[in-house]
């Protein structure tokens, strides 16, 4: 199987459910939107559907 290069980033992750949760008539929290993109983050670890890149450093 071929390996690729996908960058997860936990803000869009915690937009992504605002977005979708508001459209279902939810209203959350920013703490809960953290939480959701955090747990959602670790479950794609768990899976080993991606790998924690530790050396990644975000360009400004």
């Amino acid at each position: 199987m071929k390996e690729i290069e996908v960058i997860i980033d936990t803000e869009e992750i915690a937009e992504f459910f605002y977005n979708e949760l508001t459209k279902r008539g939810f209203v959350p929290g920013k703490n809960e939107l953290e939480e959701l993109a955090d747990i959602t983050f670790d479950y794609l670890l768990n899976k080993c559907i991606i790998d924690e890149d530790l050396d990644f450093e975000e360009e400004d």
